[in-house]
């Protein structure tokens, strides 16, 4: 295949060398020179996107709703640019695409697939997240996970993993979650169920609390009941879980992990994306 990659962290990187070692013919565009070798083309925007098989765009696709993230270039690519510049039809493959660019594919015809509503992406894409949020809390803490007291907020797939993983370390894990059929199986697991409408309750003897729910869930009231020398790790995506500006002014510690598996396991996430991406064609080839 043909395959264009627009922007993006590491793993991208990682990802158009797999490609390059299965065989096919890659371009890459919004990254800066010398962050890459061999890449380098003459060719216009318009030509190389024309001529792919395929697009592959960031995880997420962008920040601001109009440009692709491309956080190794200095420069702006805008979303409707490129879906301009591709052919009806096209298909571009990207993480976490926003409903402005959805409908802007509609516009253009562009078909758009998003890797993170795909099962096999998203269950495996958990492991690098559980395993960097980790790292950043025995980086940060100065203590260890064993024995710790350790609060998950959600029970998805981020925090099924993430409690799995703190569980064989030897720390001691509550999770907050709603609903008996969470509480259930959190039981089941072998952690300490909290429901979240008592979170209050249950925050000043932790060590260590992730928050894995996008939505603000340690607010101002739940701040202050949280001790000063408790880590705060929150991995959920934009606009994150935690009234960062409050926590601050509290004193405490927060960390929000945005876009870990390509910073702490480029590699290992450029895998993964390959295989979505062949299960993906896969698929695309059996519906025509």
């Amino acid at each position: 295949m043909n395959i264009t990659i627009i922007g993006g962290d590491k793993r991208n990187i990682e990802l158009a060398y797999l490609f390059i070692k299965g065989g096919h013919n890659v371009k890459l565009l919004g990254f800066e020179q010398g962050v890459l070798s061999g890449f380098n083309s003459d060719e216009s925007i318009s030509d190389i996107l024309q001529n792919s098989d395929l697009v592959v765009g960031p995880i997420p696709l962008n920040l601001d709703g109009i440009h692709i993230n491309t956080p190794l270039y200095k420069g702006d690519i805008r979303v409707d640019k490129v879906f301009d510049s591709m052919k009806k039809n096209q298909v571009f493959i990207a993480g976490k695409i926003d409903k402005n660019s959805y409908d802007l594919a509609q516009q253009y015809n562009i078909r758009v697939i998003d890797l993170m509503d795909r099962e096999d992406m998203a269950a495996l894409n958990c492991i690098p997240t559980a395993e960097g949020a980790i790292q950043i809390a025995m980086e940060k803490m100065g203590t260890t996970i064993f024995g710790s007291n350790i609060l998950v907020l959600g029970f998805g797939k981020v925090g099924k993993v993430l409690s799995k993983s703190l569980k064989a370390l030897g720390g001691k894990v509550f999770v907050a979650a709603r609903g008996s059929s969470a509480h259930s199986w959190i039981k089941v697991y072998g952690y300490e169920p909290i429901d979240i409408k008592y979170l209050v309750d249950y925050l000043e003897d932790k060590d260590l609390i992730y928050n894995t729910i996008p939505v603000k869930i340690l607010d101002e009231g739940i701040l202050k009941k949280v001790n000063k020398g408790t880590m705060i790790i929150d991995v959920a995506s934009s606009p994150g879980g935690v009234d960062f500006q409050k926590a601050e002014e509290l004193g405490l510690k927060v960390t929000w992990a945005l876009g870990i598996p390509g910073k702490v396991a480029p590699l290992s996430a450029a895998r993964i994306l390959r295989d979505t991406i062949y299960n993906i064609v896969e698929d695309l080839e059996v519906e025509k």
